[in-house]
């Protein structure tokens, strides 16, 4: 791995997982010293991030790390709403191995906290939308990934969250394994309203 893309894989892991907040000015020079390179590589790894909209660069003064917009936060979860609800009535409609999976998923979040319960609530999900067996769609959830990553860890933070979580996940796990079409957007619905107004702070 090259100087410019280990800064690059750092630097963006860390505005991620949130340890690199919204709001912060970050130097080239404090990036460098961190990880034991030249300024040049981490000047290349600040372009691609301000290009992938993660920061905003000030000549002379640092770079901004772009905090999560509020119109953006709605948009991924209207976005995420289309594709699951969807995915729900195609997985009711032929359910295959895709209910065990989910209730699979769901066990395997007890316990889990910061980003790996991050990472697992991301895989029930995804789980929900590869069962419909369409690439197409998959691809654009996954394209969702860092926006939702970012966000989520305002849900992982504290213990009630997750719990609140895990209850929601396993009550939308049965309700696709009964068939039951409008419970389970029902339940779809209010966890992604709940996941939205725990970001927003509420």
């Amino acid at each position: 791995m090259s100087a410019s893309e280990r800064a690059y894989q750092d630097v963006k892991a860390r505005i991620l997982d949130g340890s690199l907040p919204g709001g912060d000015l970050i130097s080239e020079g404090e990036i460098a010293e961190a990880l034991g390179m030249s300024r040049t590589p981490v000047r290349a790894a600040f372009g691609q991030l301000e290009a992938e909209g993660l920061l905003r660069l000030y000549p002379k003064r640092g770079a901004l790390v772009v905090p999560v917009s509020a119109s953006e936060t709605e948009a991924v979860m209207e976005t995420r709403w289309v594709i699951e609800r969807y995915a729900i009535e195609r997985v009711i409609e032929r359910p295959g191995d895709v209910p065990a999976r989910l209730a699979e998923s769901v066990a395997t979040q007890e316990g889990l906290e910061g980003a790996d319960f991050v990472e697992a609530d991301r895989a029930f999900h995804r789980t929900l939308v590869a069962g419909t067996g369409n690439e197409i769609l998959l691809g654009l959830y996954d394209s969702l990934r860092d926006r939702q990553r970012r966000m989520a860890h305002a849900t992982a933070r504290r213990a009630e969250i997750r719990e609140r979580t895990m209850r929601e996940h396993g009550e939308l796990a049965d309700a696709i394994a009964a068939g039951n079409s409008a419970l389970a957007l029902q339940t779809l619905r209010l966890h992604l309203d709940n996941a939205l107004d725990t970001i927003r702070g509420r």
